[in-house]
């Protein structure tokens, strides 16, 4: 990866950091996303299913209703998503259903993850429908994002 493309990782990633933080003063995980289409914001989301009382209230999901709302379409194949965290199984569903091309992660976080888990939902090619899983970039701003949940 270039330094350019390290610098804009970490640039979108820290946006994803400032959601989280405001997650987690509002009672929620401090998990935070966002959507990125041609270096522009285009939807964002935090985590919020304990406020929200609604366990689909997932950071990355949210972002993605974001991005949704903001096309007006639900094909996300020209985006980017960043999230705090490695996103879940349910997460990665959507993630999928939505043609995301590229998936920036700060931290795995394993038995739940669409990645690490034992369902790698995020990097299986058998599920034809829904074309070539995204390519995934892992780490960016590892440590600020392990300290979230510190």
């Amino acid at each position: 990866m270039s330094g350019m493309e390290l610098q804009k990782h970490e640039h979108y990633m820290r946006k994803c950091i400032g959601l989280a933080e405001l997650a987690r003063q509002r009672g929620d995980s401090p998990v935070g996303s966002v959507i990125v289409y041609n270096d522009t914001l285009v939807g964002e989301g935090m985590e919020g299913n304990k406020t929200q009382n609604d366990i689909t209230f997932h950071a990355e999901i949210e972002a993605i209703r974001s991005a949704v709302r903001h096309f007006g379409k639900q094909d996300l194949s020209d985006c980017i998503l960043y999230t705090t965290h490695e996103p879940c199984i349910m997460c990665a569903y959507v993630i999928r259903h939505h043609h995301i091309k590229k998936v920036v992660i700060g931290l795995m976080v394993g038995k739940v993850g669409g990645i690490s888990s034992r369902y790698p939902l995020l990097r299986d090619h058998s599920i034809t429908v829904w074309g070539k899983p995204p390519e995934l970039v892992n780490g960016i701003l590892e440590v600020e994002c392990r300290q979230l949940k510190g």
